[in-house]
């Protein structure tokens, strides 16, 4: 008996900053027998204060496939656009944006996340600057 085994290389076409996004481009590109991926789904799913310093999660395809899967990706940008629009002028042309409120709220998320807070020599003025801010989660460590 003799097998074959093949190298296929995946090539990354886009990155996903949600996982709930990502499976359903990776489940409309396997339904149009796109082979694919997801790399890093389980970093960015589990720490998603990762996400960004790993590239996010990023869609493999196939190399033979990438250019199939690179026009499917533009008819699902383009069916998104038809379904929202800008309240103000009726432009298809927009993209949602989504960030933290105040940046703080990261950098005290991280802080207890990793642990850091508790052993920081800078523990008080790490403290007085969340306090300034106006920063709830912290203010009970004072």
């Amino acid at each position: 008996m003799v097998f074959l085994f093949c190298m296929m290389n995946f090539i990354p076409v886009v990155a996903f900053n949600e996982y709930v996004e990502a499976n359903i481009v990776l489940g409309r590109l396997q339904s149009e027998d796109i082979n694919c991926w997801l790399k890093d789904e389980n970093t960015s799913t589990i720490t998603p204060f990762l996400s960004n310093a790993i590239g996010g999660i990023k869609l493999m395809v196939a190399e033979p496939q990438a250019e199939r899967a690179k026009e499917i990706l533009a008819s699902i940008e383009i069916e998104r656009k038809k379904r929202f629009s800008c309240p103000n002028c009726g432009s298809h042309n927009i993209e949602f944006v989504t960030t933290p409120r105040k940046p703080g709220n990261w950098f005290s998320v991280c802080l207890v996340c990793c642990g850091l807070l508790m052993q920081c020599p800078l523990k008080k003025f790490i403290i007085a600057f969340i306090a300034e801010k106006n920063l709830k989660p912290l203010s009970n460590l004072m």
